[in-house]
């Protein structure tokens, strides 16, 4: 472990000096990729520092213990050996995690897809429900959200809604919504006070950059069309909306939320590009299907990840059998105390396999 802590210290030093140099200062990609990997960088080796100072201190402080003959210093010196053993214990244990292997995509912005599946409807009622909450739990973070195309019913549902989440690590903390969502409660619609079992699917894409896709303009087909509102109502005259299908695999992106077709065809290439990557990263993590299938984070997206129970205001997260009594906290966007399980999950499991 502490080899290589050393080699990364070292190449912490080498950015320092890269980043420096007026070469790299006048390339704007090269700046920005040492950069970001300095920043990768900074806090494994800001815990080696502390972690060798300790280490140092406790050596010091082993000795004085050993030469030492003073009751009274003893007990202090005893003191300050226990808790700098246990600082070093925690700091072993924050370093074995900062050396786990990083997702990739963690500090990408993403884009989300939400879809009413399973209940007509109250299904698009609680797709609604789920942009909300995570529109919500976006605010808590700071990060910006906008949606990028909507299919809406008349009763304010969504049969589609695909938004995009910027901000630091938003893939990090999203990526385990990917998956089905259940709820029970007696819908809106519903006049005999039955409890309706609805579902809705989370997709959670990393927002790709147009270097790592390389999309040629040969290989799409542009359609315009008028937009048009709830039961087909018109939202306007113009064909501004725009259709995008990418020929070689087959991945159809529509976007009409726009006035402007530029921008709602801006808005398509976005999504168009999270869908391939996606598409790509998936192809990936078939080939390696055994290494990864027990990772909390990588589960097909069929499977029913959670259940919003409204009669009782309970949460269950089926994944890693978590239960929270606080429906309506959950649906505001109080969602920290299930990711940060979920992440201390996939954390074990990665250690498990380290080890």
């Amino acid at each position: 472990m502490l080899e290589r802590l050393e080699s990364i210290r070292k190449r912490y030093e080498e950015l320092n000096q890269l980043l420096s140099d007026p070469q790299v200062i006048g390339d704007a990609e090269k700046l920005r990729k040492y950069s970001k990997e300095q920043s990768d960088l900074e806090p494994k080796v800001q815990a080696y520092h502390e972690y060798m100072d300790v280490t140092g201190q406790l050596k010091e402080t082993q000795t004085m213990m050993e030469e030492e003959s003073d009751a009274e210093m003893l007990e202090m010196v005893k003191a300050e050996l226990d808790s700098l053993t246990r600082r070093k214990e925690e700091l072993e244990e924050e370093i074995r995690l900062l050396l786990l292997p990083k997702d990739p995509n963690d500090d990408k912005n993403v884009i989300v897809e939400i879809r009413g599946a399973a209940g007509g409807e109250e299904a698009a009622l609680f797709a609604s429900n789920l942009y909300r909450m995570y529109s919500r739990y976006g605010e808590r973070q700071g990060w910006k959200t906008e949606i990028l195309d909507a299919n809406t019913t008349g009763l304010g549902g969504f049969k589609e809604v695909v938004f995009s989440v910027q901000g630091k690590g938003a893939y990090s903390r999203l990526k385990y919504e990917s998956g089905a969502h259940r709820v029970q409660r007696v819908p809106a619609t519903e006049s005999g006070g039955r409890i309706h079992t609805s579902t809705a699917t989370v997709a959670v894409l990393p927002e790709a950059e147009e270097v790592e896709v390389d999309i040629q303009e040969k290989d799409l087909r542009i359609d315009t069309f008028c937009s048009s509102g709830p039961g087909g109502q018109s939202v306007n005259t113009t064909q501004s909306a725009v259709r995008i299908t990418h020929l070689p695999t087959g991945i159809v992106v529509s976007c009409q939320d726009e006035k402007s077709q530029i921008k709602n065809r801006d808005k398509a290439m976005r999504v168009l590009r999270a869908r391939i990557l996606d598409k790509m990263q998936q192809e990936e993590a078939a080939k390696l299907a055994d290494a990864r299938k027990n990772q909390v984070g990588t589960g097909d997206r069929s499977e029913r990840i959670r259940t919003y129970n409204f009669p009782q205001s309970r949460v269950t997260d089926h994944r890693i059998g978590l239960t929270l009594h606080k429906l309506d906290l959950v649906l505001d966007g109080d969602l920290d105390q299930i990711i940060d399980t979920l992440t201390l999950e996939e954390q074990s499991e990665l250690l498990k396999k380290a080890e």
